[in-house]
Order: structure tokens, then C-alpha cells, then sequence
């Protein structure tokens, strides 16, 4: 988050204190909704989801209870690539 706004910054630190805070209020969200995201179509795993926010995506993982892990957030154009970060713990 913090390359985020220092990278928005630099053309309007108000715009990035605005996606800034978007983005963390779209994570504050997924406490009491954690379904609330889709499904990311290059995985097509229920457990991994996405939010959109403006340009940006927030992809997290479900995890036990109803709680989420926060994968990686960047701008949305950017392609997913099947890293670790993304399979499945078994």
C-alpha cells in the first residue's frame, strides 16, 4: 500500500491519500463480508477472491472462520501470475 500511494503521489498526493484510504476501507469490508469479492478468473478457486477498488484489486484467500489473507493489491491491469503466493496450502 505504501508503493501505492508514493507511486500516486507523485502526480496528486491528495488523489493517493484518497485510493489509500479506499483501499483500506474495502479490506475493513471483507471483516464482515468476507464473500463479498469475486471469484479470480485465472484460478477459478472459491478461496481466492478479488475486490475491485477504482483501478486497483485487492486479491485475498479465505481462510478458517470466516477470515481473510490479503494476497497482494495492485492496479488492476496488471496480470496474475500463479506464484506461490497463490496455490493452495495443503
Amino acid at each position: 500500500m505504501d508503493d501505492i500511494g508514493e507511486y500516486i503521489a507523485k502526480e496528486s498526493i491528495r488523489y493517493a491519500e484518497l485510493i489509500v484510504s479506499k483501499l483500506f476501507s474495502a479490506a475493513d469490508i471483507l471483516e464482515t463480508y468476507p464473500r463479498r469479492g469475486t471469484i479470480v478468473p485465472q484460478f477459478m478457486d472459491e478461496s481466492i477472491r478479488q475486490l475491485m477498488v477504482d483501478n486497483y484489486r485487492i486479491v485475498y484467500q479465505l481462510a478458517a472462520g470466516d477470515k481473510v489473507n490479503i494476497l497482494t493489491v495492485h492496479h488492476g491491469k496488471r496480470l496474475i501470475s500463479n506464484t506461490r503466493h497463490f496455490k493452495k496450502k495443503k
